[in-house]
């Protein structure tokens, strides 16, 4: 990849990674990502716990 040149994916394997400001950017976006979908899957496993719960006392 030439110095000015744009990406063509943002997939993990296709970032210059030695380019700062693009594991910056990608860093912080991969990692935001990853956090909403953390938070995301551990709510849906804690409403299925309280479902699991509610149901089994009826």
């Amino acid at each position: 990849m030439l110095h000015g040149e744009t990406i063509q994916s943002a997939l993990p394997q296709d970032i210059p990674w030695w380019m700062a400001d693009h594991f910056v950017f990608f860093g912080v976006l991969y990692l935001v990502i990853f956090t909403l979908a953390a938070g995301l899957a551990y709510n849906f496993y804690k409403s299925l716990m309280q479902t699991k719960e509610d149901t089994s006392k009826h």
